[in-house]
């Protein structure tokens, strides 16, 4: 009887994670498709850094996915294919803001933009501690790692938020792409924490 309804319990919080994982999917297809097209004709390296990160969060939620239907096998090689998916973003970032810096390109307020960073300000700590917990209930590194990187991304949202923000009352536009390059350490160490997984799970 024990056993029957830990299985019960274990079987109901899979499911948790389970929608808590659409719910994440749903969420972060919307925020990167948005932040990286307001980033193109805005011309944002800040909007672009924080779009590139929430693309990598969609995978990473799609890798829990996986993980709960596949099993543990495949979490190396997604750490993988995350770690060099987020070393060419910090890269790519880090090019696109010496290019404003530069004079090259000149950002343009966007409030559409500001309205998608406040939003995931707003709701990416949530995620974060649903997550967190259903974690440590089914012991899973996976969602752990996922958890984390719903909170970093409500941290570079605020970051990129204080960028824009200040180009769109005051016009400093340098303002962005220093959010931006501010944005690259968290971008780095979410790749080498990715590496570290790989490392510790060989």
């Amino acid at each position: 009887m024990v056993d029957m309804a830990q299985a019960l319990s274990l079987e109901h919080t899979i499911r948790r994670v389970r929608r808590l994982q659409v719910i994440t999917i749903v969420w972060m297809s919307v925020e990167a498709a948005l932040s990286l097209w307001l980033a193109w004709r805005a011309r944002s390296p800040a909007l672009l850094a924080f779009g590139g990160d929430s693309l990598i969060e969609l995978l990473s939620a799609i890798v829990v996915v996986w993980r709960f239907a596949a099993g543990e096998q495949q979490e190396e090689r997604a750490s993988r294919i995350m770690a060099v998916l987020l070393f060419a973003l910090a890269a790519a970032v880090a090019i696109a803001s010496a290019l404003t810096l530069s004079g090259r390109n000149e950002p343009r307020p966007t409030r559409f933009g500001i309205a998608i960073l406040i939003a995931a300000a707003l709701g990416m700590p949530w995620l974060a501690k649903q997550k967190r917990s259903l974690a440590y209930m089914t012991g899973s590194t996976a969602l752990r790692a996922d958890a984390t990187e719903s909170a970093m991304c409500g941290y570079l949202s605020l970051i990129a938020l204080a960028g824009l923000t200040l180009n769109a009352i005051w016009q400093v536009s340098w303002a962005d792409p220093v959010a931006a390059l501010c944005l690259v350490p968290f971008v780095l160490r979410e790749g080498w924490e990715a590496t570290r997984g790989i490392d510790d799970g060989a």
